[in-house]
């Protein structure tokens, strides 16, 4: 899918949101608000085009998926939903768990994909085949079934050459680069306080 990139810009412009632009109450105990959060994570979905494959619809999917039910109970209870802590708890009260799970395999599925993107910052010489397959083997694969991992290895192989897929960020490539890192820096921050968090909660899922 092909995006414009406007002049001297780049990729993450497009995006209505990035994880950057996604606030840390401290005064909530560093709640993460609900909607800001879904709209960075459903922009972010968007790095799954660049990546140029069909064998990434699944794992785009998967994520807009999980999306959808923690915004399905944002919408049911908006009073109770303010941050994703308070979403989770309230959930909690009245014995569900469908948005709460949502949360906890987005939060996996971001986690898999920023230490990925990490990885390929990190190390210039590695293909994004190396980075992504290094990172499912610590983040989703030891939660996925027998059914599920082939499908997320396809993925794995279906990516294109390093060179390429920055290319596509935009035509300033250390710019490019630098927006790239502090997006994915946002989202480690935000993913580390989420799996704290539900950590506490205690789904086995």
């Amino acid at each position: 899918m092909a995006v414009a990139i406007p002049p001297g810009g780049t990729f993450f412009d497009t995006m209505k949101r990035t994880f950057v632009d996604v606030p840390i109450l401290a005064e909530k105990d560093n709640g993460i608000p609900t909607t800001e959060f879904l709209e960075a994570a459903e922009s972010f979905t968007t790095v799954f085009d660049l990546l140029g494959s069909v064998a990434f619809t699944p794992v785009k999917n998967d994520l807009l998926g999980n999306v959808k039910k923690i915004r399905d109970r944002q919408l049911a209870a908006p009073a109770e939903s303010e941050t994703l802590q308070e979403l989770v708890q309230n959930e909690q009260r009245i014995k569900k768990n469908t948005a709460t799970e949502g949360l906890l395999w987005l939060t996996r599925g971001l986690d898999f994909t920023s230490q990925a993107l990490r990885d390929n910052i990190a190390n210039a010489s590695n293909e994004l085949s190396s980075s992504f397959r290094t990172a499912y083997g610590s983040t989703l694969k030891p939660h996925h079934n027998f059914m599920i991992k082939p499908i997320f290895s396809a993925a794995m192989s279906a990516t294109p050459y390093r060179k390429d897929f920055y290319a596509k960020l935009g035509e300033d490539l250390a710019k490019a680069q630098a927006v790239l890192d502090a997006c994915i820096a946002a989202l480690e921050k935000l993913v580390g306080i989420l799996k704290d968090f539900l950590a506490t909660v205690g789904l086995k899922v």
